[in-house]
């Protein structure tokens, strides 16, 4: 593969070497790190490339471990997290999402505590539906006692997870889901009321099609016992959908996920059921199942013109070619945290390549986020690299041959496939800062703002560097009002050009609307799913909210996560404090 790179040495930002220092590079005894940020790259793509000693020779392996190095070195793609952490060292364990099954059974529940122990310790987060364990105060047949039940547990899970280090860097990450059908549903609903409440847990309510019709024509809900499977008590559904709307409204818990749906598109529907997925739900897994993720850096591909900026479509084809191949290698080479996640990884081999930077490349391009351009070009986009990852995993399905399950799955009998799915869109909170970029598809939160809890007590300062390139080909002599926008984090007060405004619209500015038809737009081309935050103004309504989930559910979303602003303490806040750093970074 040939890049049409320059620079043999591109620079990274204060900010990811800082990042990359306190948590990636590899240290000794003595904390010090061993390695720099192009020893990690080349480390991880030397270790990865070893996968290709079970299909060629030496040859290959050393092409490939420079193909992978080149690609991260270069930003143009970068794995998860775990990835960048652990290939090539004694852990090894290179996938940042799985889920763990949580049975009616004290022995099953404190085995996966265990396991998520472990797991967590290894850089991985963990997903789990508690909706098989038996309501609070159900009748226990062996002990003659009562149940605690299942929001009990979570609780146990959190204060396990609140002193277990990712990779022993940063704190694990757990979703936790219950059914809209569970008798303990609304002490689930509400159980996030409380600033500190299960902060190691995303909740969120399986949401059935059933439960929306309900919903639609005001109907009663049955509560089923999840053991027995007989009905326990009947409740309006729309009381139980106001409960979630109000709650959202006050703390931003709890998110939906609508399993229906994502069954609908389950590759493997007779393997089983779908009913979880990792942390921020991005990826729907089997139980057992665990998940490689990675993301393009979409700003590399832009291609400048004389006469207009567009997509780089060859270097993004080669690039998405190489990032397939790389996370398939994974799968391969991974050091799994136990034997049956090891056999649900061959049987199934799921990966999930997805993107950052949206809201960057859509700028570079001049096109508003809030506009009918950007989703007609998402769609686009993600079209073309959902097209160009199925090429590529068919390309290796016939040097490699097909996933384990493939024969019993929605692909065969035409269409051999070497990964079960190959697209996910995830949250890239860290390697998008490595990347120097925005994250994922959100749009910008500040054009200007202070990243807090990423390195212990530090504050990471960002600064939107599309704005500086626009500003200094635009407005060179306006320093002034650069250093507000600095301050304040927005420009939508200031006395500047109607379009230049709504272009740098930040995310509280756009209509939330347009931040569902965005996650749609990824959705409709994207195999597992896409997380995303619906970002809302503190003024939003409850009812706003729910008309902002019955959107999503209508538009086929397989979840939703919906914040209002200032319902509880964000890690990101807009504008820089100092003046001083806002000097210094106008200059940089």
């Amino acid at each position: 593969m040939i890049y049409p790179i320059k620079n043999n040495d591109p620079a990274l930002s204060e900010n990811a070497i800082r990042l990359l220092q306190s948590r990636y590079l590899r240290k000794g005894v003595d904390g010090l790190s061993l390695e720099t940020p192009d020893d990690m790259f080349r480390r991880v793509a030397k270790a990865v490339a070893q996968a290709e000693l079970s299909w060629g020779g030496l040859q290959e392996v050393k092409q490939w471990e420079d193909a992978f190095y080149t690609t991260m070195r270069h930003l143009f793609f970068l794995p998860n997290s775990p990835t960048l952490m652990n290939a090539g060292t004694t852990a090894n364990q290179l996938s940042a999402c799985f889920v763990l099954p949580i049975q009616d059974s004290l022995e099953n529940i404190f085995d996966m505590l265990k396991w998520t122990a472990l797991i967590q310790q290894s850089g991985g987060g963990t997903g789990f539906n508690f909706s098989n364990l038996r309501p609070k105060d159900a009748y226990l047949n062996k002990t003659s006692g009562t149940a605690s039940g299942p929001l009990s547990f979570i609780k146990i899970f959190d204060a396990a997870t609140e002193y277990i280090k990712q990779g022993g860097k940063r704190r694990g990450a757990n979703m936790g889901i219950l059914s809209i059908t569970h008798p303990d549903i609304e002490v689930f609903i509400t159980s996030k009321q409380s600033n500190g409440v299960l902060r190691n847990f995303n909740l969120s309510v399986d949401i059935t099609d059933d439960f929306m019709k309900a919903v639609e024509n005001d109907l009663s809900w049955q509560l089923v016992h999840p053991m027995s499977q007989q009905g326990e008590r009947k409740i309006a559904a729309r009381t139980l959908w106001d409960l979630i709307a109000q709650c959202t409204w006050a703390s931003g818990d709890p998110g939906l996920l609508f399993l229906d749906t994502i069954n609908k598109y389950n590759p493997t529907p007779s393997i089983g059921l779908i009913d979880s997925t990792n942390p921020c739900g991005e990826v729907p897994l089997l139980p057992y199942e665990s998940c490689t993720l990675g993301s393009l850096n979409l700003p590399k591909f832009i291609l400048n013109t004389k006469s207009s900026r567009e997509f780089n479509w060859n270097l993004l084809t080669e690039t998405i070619k190489t990032a397939i191949r790389f996370l398939d290698d994974c799968v391969e080479i991974n050091n799994y945290p136990m034997p049956e996640i090891k056999k649900m990884a061959y049987a199934n081999r799921k990966i999930g390549l997805g993107v950052m930077g949206w809201a960057d490349a859509l700028g570079m391009l001049s096109i508003p986020y809030d506009s009918e351009e950007a989703v007609k070009l998402a769609e686009r986009l993600m079209k073309f690299i959902q097209e160009q990852s199925h090429e590529t995993s068919r390309h290796l399905a016939d040097q490699r041959g097909a996933f384990n399950n493939w024969k019993d799955s929605i692909y065969a009998p035409d269409y051999p496939i070497r990964n079960a799915t190959c697209t996910s869109i995830a949250p890239t909170g860290s390697i998008s800062i490595i990347a120097n970029t925005s994250a994922s598809i959100e749009p910008w939160f500040g054009l200007a703002y202070q990243r807090k809890h990423v390195l212990n007590d530090e504050t990471l300062p960002e600064i939107n560097s599309v704005l500086k390139e626009h500003f200094q080909t635009y407005y060179p002599e306006s320093h002034a009002i650069l250093e507000e926008i600095l301050l304040s984090g927005s420009l939508k007060n200031l006395a500047l050009p109607t379009e230049t405004r709504r272009l740098f619209k930040t995310s509280l500015e756009i209509a939330p609307i347009w931040h569902i038809r965005h996650q749609a737009a990824f959705q409709h081309f994207t195999d597992n799913a896409v997380s995303k935050t619906i970002n809302i103004p503190e003024s939003s309504s409850v009812a706003d909210i729910k008309e902002l989930y019955w959107t999503a559910w209508k538009m086929q979303l397989k979840g939703v996560t919906i914040f209002r602003d200032k319902c509880k303490p964000s890690p990101i806040s807009q504008g820089l404090s100092a003046h001083a750093e806002v000097c210094s970074m106008c200059t940089r």
